[in-house]
């Protein structure tokens, strides 16, 4: 399921983002980093690194929640620029409610398999829609 949500995605699709692991709130996102992704001076653009850990912050929520979600709110701190291969963003449910969950997300730039921390995000998942829907993780 998680699979087929993110090729709904036409911006996902576009940077070919790759869900890699995905269990109840957790998550774990990857992208390559392409010349197409990077910005001005050779790193990945500051907008891929955050929509990694959007998408994966709201799977994260929506896989704990177990009901469709969307992002409220969420923020970044860059910590370093996004220097190598392929990015990977982590995430995990901190706290849920019936209306709401709290994320984790760590973002890592992976050169020749040696990650290194490039962002960490915090964001608020929210419950969309109908109460009585589900929400799948297979």
């Amino acid at each position: 399921m998680g699979r087929e949500v993110l090729s709904r995605q036409p911006f996902s699709v576009l940077i070919a983002a790759e869900l890699t692991a995905l269990e109840p709130g957790r998550c774990e996102l990857q992208v390559a980093i392409t010349d197409q992704l990077k910005q001005q001076h050779g790193f990945a653009h500051g907008g891929v690194v955050s929509y990694l850990a959007d998408n994966a912050l709201t799977y994260a929520g929506g896989t704990a929640m177990h009901v469709p979600v969307v992002t409220s709110e969420f923020k970044i701190n860059y910590v370093r620029p996004a220097v190598g291969d392929r990015l990977v963003a982590r995430a995990h449910a901190v706290h849920v409610s019936k209306s709401q969950a709290v994320c984790r997300c760590d973002v890592f730039a992976v050169t020749d398999g040696q990650e290194k921390l490039c962002a960490m995000a915090q964001g608020t998942i929210a419950r969309l829609g109908d109460a009585n829907a589900t929400l799948q993780v297979a």
